[in-house]
């Protein structure tokens, strides 16, 4: 299992941007796909407080529920792009 999990959903273009940017950055990661209604997404809001995707978990680097894809790929260029102190 991998330290990266993306919680995502099929055709979402903001996971599909997160998705790319790990793919770009050669990382392995966890894809959990959740349910498009989000009164059934518990498993997303227990881990980040909101039901919207994506949601990144790195627990490598203490990160337990990113939500915001632009947030996440700031996040992952800082932490395994370029440059970056691994």
């Amino acid at each position: 299992m991998s330290d990266l999990v993306l919680y995502e959903v099929g055709g979402c273009p903001f996971c599909i941007r997160v998705r790319n940017k790990l793919e770009e950055l050669d990382l392995e990661y966890e894809s959990v796909m959740v349910p498009r209604s989000h009164a059934n997404r518990t498993e997303v809001k227990e881990i980040s407080g909101q039901t919207g995707v994506p949601v990144l978990v790195d627990e490598e680097h203490d990160v337990h529920g990113m939500p915001e894809s632009t947030d996440i790929i700031a996040y992952l260029e800082e932490t395994y792009g370029d440059g970056a102190n691994r």
